[in-house]
């Protein structure tokens, strides 16, 4: 049986590695996905090619069979209600009970134990609880704090706290292996279970608004090392794939999302201490000019190239289809049209490129802000559709704004912007937008999707 396992633990790894590499494209995202679901259909498959004998406990094995099915159903309820405006929540919900199953694993190994192990697997039970239990409760806050439930909480107390658990964290298990520490193996790995979870929640709480893409991306990888860590400990192949995988994808785009805002990632986990109104005035006392949809229909069909940079608010709004009927109109009159999209533009990494697939619209015509920021004066037009933080000339003009230094699309440079809002609420890093106030900009009050779907009807009727 063993050669049956090992064979489908070889074929589970390839469909994670095509799985991946399809996933990096939002056109065969869906096609990607699919693989590697079958993938790990595969896996476990396997695991039972490898646990049927003739010794076999079959009320264990039952146990199994209802917890899978019932996971199966739950699971599956879950992705079809979740709205797009709920899906970073639900990846970390999902990111949970990954690091949460890890935690699991260490915690019912370490009760097994009796008499002394290696070294080497003592390590590898202890890191893997402990970055399981992070990963866990680290996931269930940025779930909370993602569905406005928890606020940012920072302080000089939370901070030292931090710091000072990485260091009981280290120190507990070579006081253990040196026979300083008097404790069972199974009192240590529950220490630093506890301490895991504790250190979870602190290393979440402080994090700012804009910085939570980056958080989310790094949950996902200590869960895929907790889970390789896991795969290591059982000599189960498939686990260790896949947590090399998600690991080493997770780290890969905390890099990039780091890079975008042009953070250090040792600042993101910090958390933001800045001032949250960055020393402006509030939004309330901002000068602004405000449109209509006549106006907006007119600059459109005076406009040659057109960009639209989404946001969070337009997964709110569900205005993605909208937004494609409206390139097709304007492509008919042979107009360029571009969605210029911003690296943490959303809640998750990804969100918009996601949100402008399920709405059919074609890769190419989505643009990263590096190949538009140097023509931005080329833009006869922008409608910044929910977008804030991405667009804040803040972030490179005032050095007490929480986004200062982030890399943004450069609106404010292009010939017209209109931003389509629904009030002068600031966006998720919670300042107010100094675009707002340029010559060039207009403010389009209203439900994004039932402006578009105006400016759209209008267009047909001049068309």
């Amino acid at each position: 049986m063993s050669i049956f396992m090992n064979i489908g633990y070889l074929i589970a790894s390839f469909s994670f590695i095509i799985g991946l590499k399809l996933m990096s494209s939002p056109k065969h995202a869906n096609k990607g996905n699919t693989i590697a679901a079958a993938g790990m259909l595969i896996a476990l498959l396997s695991v039972f090619t490898g646990v049927v004998t003739d010794n076999i406990n079959y009320t264990n094995l039952t146990i199994i069979l209802v917890a899978i099915l019932l996971g199966v159903v739950v699971g599956r309820q879950m992705a079809v209600k979740v709205k797009m405006t709920e899906m970073p929540q639900m990846v970390s919900l999902l990111n949970a009970t990954g690091g949460g199953c890890a935690m699991l694993l260490g915690w019912i190994e370490a009760i097994q134990i009796t008499s002394f192990i290696g070294v080497g697997s003592q390590a590898l039970l202890n890191l893997g609880t402990l970055t399981g239990a992070i990963a866990f409760s680290g996931s269930i806050v940025a779930y909370l704090k993602l569905a406005g439930k928890l606020k940012d909480y920072n302080s000089v107390v939370v901070n030292a706290t931090s710091k000072l658990l990485i260091f009981v964290c280290i120190a507990l298990p070579v006081a253990y292996a040196t026979q300083i520490l008097s404790i069972s193996f199974f009192e240590l790995t529950m220490v630093l279970l506890v301490l895991g979870l504790i250190y979870g929640i602190l290393f979440v709480v402080p994090i700012g608004g804009a910085d939570m893409p980056v958080v989310i991306s790094l949950l996902n990888s200590i869960t895929g090392i907790a889970t390789a860590l896991a795969g290591l400990l059982h000599d189960n192949k498939t686990m260790i794939a896949g947590g090399i995988f998600v690991g080493a994808a997770g780290i890969f785009l905390t890099m990039l999302m780091c890079k975008a805002m042009n953070r250090s990632l040792w600042k993101v986990i910090a958390g933001n201490s800045k001032s949250k109104n960055g020393g402006t005035q509030s939004a309330q006392e901002q000068e602004i000019q405000e449109t209509n949809v006549a106006e907006t229909v007119t600059k459109l069909l005076l406009a040659n190239k057109i960009g639209i940079i989404p946001g969070y608010g337009m997964a709110v709004a569900q205005a993605q289809h909208t937004c494609f009927q409206l390139q097709k109109l304007l492509m008919q009159q042979e107009k360029i049209l571009d969605y210029i999209i911003h690296p943490v533009a959303g809640r998750m990494p990804g969100h918009m490129n996601v949100l402008l697939a399920e709405a059919k619209i074609e890769y190419e015509y989505l643009k990263e802000m590096h190949e538009t920021n140097d023509h931005m004066e080329e833009y006869d037009l922008l409608l910044v559709i929910g977008a804030n933080d991405v667009v804040n000339p803040a972030a490179e003009t005032n050095p007490e704004s929480p986004i200062y230094g982030m890399p943004i699309i450069k609106a404010h440079l292009s010939k017209n912007v209109i931003v389509l809002k629904r009030s002068m609420n600031p966006g998720y890093a919670g300042i107010p937008n100094e675009l707002f106030e340029k010559e060039n900009c207009q403010l389009l009050f209203g439900d994004a999707q039932t402006n578009l779907q105006e400016i759209v009807q209008q267009l047909k009727v001049l068309s």
